[in-house]
């Protein structure tokens, strides 16, 4: 389903410039047009308004030794035209706004579906082979639909250039959708203030230029294991599943423990018992995290239960105990 719009293409600039990033979906070139007609539409009247106030301050302004002559005449005609005019010019700003609403929350039956999991501080994109990124990759020319879910409060997945915006709430699912119409690589944010770090809750789409691109991407993308080391596969889950935003690897804690020495040293809990950070404690760190808090620290990391694999908590393990 996509509605077409009736507007002049002249109205919406495909390198917007100085209004906006260039445009990069299908999407863009209507909300840009609307946007457009209705700043022009506003720029004549308030030009013509406000040309005829000053004209006619100095035409008629007071004069010494002038007396005032009541001159003005009831006009039907120009009444109605500046009664039906604006209304009509209304009608047309609401209909070309409505239908482009519809089509922005009607995703088109033949999309590509991509799940989508938000929580502070990071993205994760679930693809149909089940495979999980922190970036969003999309095929150019094809209709993608975001099914989106939070995992604790409201955030906001916003793409500039492709003019679209959605808010990310826990307990339910929201959608949208987009058709890119250039390759290439493109700003993504979180729209919804969201915690301590929500400046830092930035990714980026990457538009592939066909299809083949974008299955060869995924394809290679999912063999992680094969093609990295178990410290290096660890390495990409650490920047792509959030732990990056709370676990340094320079010995600064942030809101988690750092990562830097981790590894075989003592840990105090905040419930007064102590123990080791071997290979079970992490293990049960990422999968249970609210059951050994380190004293000190606040119990805020979500649990990845279900979203890794023993072979990528294993990696996770192997990235920890190389940050010696």
């Amino acid at each position: 389903m996509q509605m077409k719009l009736f507007i002049p293409n002249m109205l919406a600039n495909a390198d917007a410039g100085f209004w906006f990033p260039p445009q990069g979906s299908t999407v863009a070139e209507h909300s840009d047009s609307v946007y457009f007609f209705i700043l022009y539409v506003c720029t004549f009247f308030f030009v013509l308004i406000v040309s005829l106030m000053v004209l006619f301050m100095v035409k008629y302004r007071h004069r010494p030794g002038v007396e005032a002559e009541k001159t003005s005449t009831h006009n039907l005609t120009l009444e109605l035209s500046w009664s039906v005019i604006p209304t009509l010019l209304t009608i047309v700003m609401f209909w070309v706004g409505f239908t482009g609403y519809i089509d922005m929350r009607t995703p088109p039956s033949d999309s590509y579906d991509i799940n989508v999991i938000a929580k502070k501080w990071s993205w994760a994109f679930q693809y149909p082979n089940g495979w999980i990124e922190s970036e969003l990759h999309i095929p150019k020319g094809e209709n993608v639909t975001l099914t989106m879910a939070s995992d604790d409060v409201i955030h906001s997945l916003w793409v500039p250039a492709f003019r679209t915006k959605m808010d990310v709430v826990p307990g339910r699912y929201t959608q949208e959708w987009f058709k890119a119409t250039r390759a290439g690589e493109y700003p993504l944010m979180c729209a919804e203030y969201c915690g301590q770090k929500h400046s830092n809750m930035i990714s980026k789409v990457v538009v592939h230029e066909t299809r083949g691109d974008f299955d060869k991407w995924l394809q290679q993308a999912s063999d992680i294991h094969k093609n990295k080391s178990p410290v290096e596969a660890g390495e990409y889950f650490y920047k792509s599943r959030g732990c990056i935003q709370c676990h340094s690897l320079d010995g600064t804690p942030k809101n988690g423990p750092t990562f830097k020495g981790l590894f075989g040293s003592e840990r105090k809990f905040a419930d007064g018992s102590t123990g080791v950070a071997d290979k079970n404690y992490i293990r049960q760190s990422i999968l249970e995290p609210q059951s050994q808090v380190v004293a000190g620290f606040r119990p805020i990391m979500p649990t990845f239960k279900g979203q890794l694999t023993d072979q990528d908590i294993t990696a996770i393990i192997a990235f920890i105990e190389a940050q010696k």
